[in-house]
C-alpha cells in the first residue's frame, strides 16, 4: 500500500497515514490516521480524536475515495454518530501497512528482540554479554520468525529457550543478585529450603545477636518467584534485588559482529 493516498471525491491527498481498517456487516470501513498517533491513542496517552485523524470522513475503500454512506454505517454500526464508529474502527481495526513498512517493522522488531536477549543472558563460561549482532544470526539459523502481534519481551523469553536448547550456541541466563534478610528461627528452615535454588552464596551472616540471618546470593531469574516464596511468606523475611543481570565487567562484548 502507497503511504499517500488519493481520494478522488474531495480532493484530499493523505500522506503520512496509516489506514485502519474495520470488517463489519460484511463491509470494510476505513479511516486515516496519523502514523504516529495510533499506537499514542490504543496506549491512551493521547484521545483526542483531531490529533489522531486526517480526516472524520469513513471510507468503504480509501484507496479509490469510496466514502461509506449513512445506510451502511447504520445497517453496520447502529448508529451514524460518526465519533462512535470512528472509536470502534480506532479500537478494533487493523492497521494496514505495505509491503516496506511490515519489513522494517518486522526488522526492527527482530532487532528489539534480540537486544531484550542481550540483556539478560550472558556467556556461560566468561560471563559477560553477548552482542545484537551475534544473537541475531544465531536467531536466524534456528528459523525464528517474529510476530508483530506478540509482545517482543515474551518472544525473548521464547528466544533464550531455543537458544539454550540449540546447545552450541554460548548462551546462560545471567544471574541475579539477591539481599535476602530472615528473622530466626524460621531462618534455618528457610535456608535448607533455599539451598537448592541458589546459584552461589557470596556472603552469609548471622546477626550478633543471632535474631536473623543475612546472605547475598546469586540465582537464576527462573527461581525468583520460589526464592521469593520462601523468605516473605514462609521465613516472614525481607528480599532485596540488588542486580536483575550480574555480568562480567569490562569492555568488551563476545562476538562483536555488529
Amino acid at each position: 500500500m502507497s503511504s499517500k493516498i488519493f481520494t478522488p471525491v474531495n480532493q484530499v491527498r493523505f500522506t503520512n497515514v496509516a489506514v485502519i481498517r474495520l470488517k463489519k456487516g460484511g463491509k470494510r470501513f476505513e479511516i486515516a490516521c496519523y502514523k504516529n498517533k495510533i499506537l499514542e491513542y490504543r496506549k491512551q496517552i493521547t484521545t483526542d480524536l483531531g490529533e489522531i485523524l486526517q480526516s472524520r470522513i469513513i471510507f468503504t475503500n480509501m484507496s479509490k475515495g469510496v466514502v461509506a454512506k449513512k445506510g451502511e454505517l447504520q445497517k453496520a454500526f447502529r448508529t451514524t454518530d460518526e465519533d462512535v464508529i470512528i472509536k470502534e474502527i480506532l479500537d478494533r481495526g487493523e492497521t494496514q501497512v505495505s509491503g516496506e513498512e511490515r519489513k522494517d517493522q518486522l526488522d526492527s522488531l527482530f532487532r528489539d528482540i534480540a537486544t531484550i536477549v542481550t540483556e539478560k543472558c550472558v556467556h556461560p563460561d566468561t560471563g559477560r554479554p553477548l552482542t545484537v549482532g551475534l544473537v541475531q544470526k544465531a536467531m536466524k539459523e534456528i528459523g525464528y520468525s517474529v510476530n508483530p502481534s506478540r509482545n517482543a519481551k515474551v518472544q525473548a523469553l521464547e528466544v533464550i529457550k531455543l537458544l539454550i536448547a540449540k546447545e552450541d550456541f554460548p548462551i546462560a541466563r545471567a544471574q541475579m543478585l539477591l539481599k535476602l534478610s530472615i528473622p530466626m528461627p524460621e531462618a534455618t528452615t528457610a535456608r535448607e529450603k533455599l539451598t537448592p535454588l541458589l546459584t552461589t552464596v557470596q556472603s552469609e551472616v548471622v546477626a550478633p545477636d543471632n535474631d536473623k540471618l543475612d546472605m547475598v546470593v546469586q540465582i537464576d531469574p527462573s527461581n525468583y518467584r520460589a526464592v521469593d516464596q520462601i523468605v516473605r511468606k514462609e521465613g516472614k523475611g525481607v528480599l532485596e534485588l540488588l542486580t536483575a543481570s550480574v555480568r562480567e565487567e569490562g569492555d568488551e562484548k563476545l562476538g562483536e559482529t555488529d
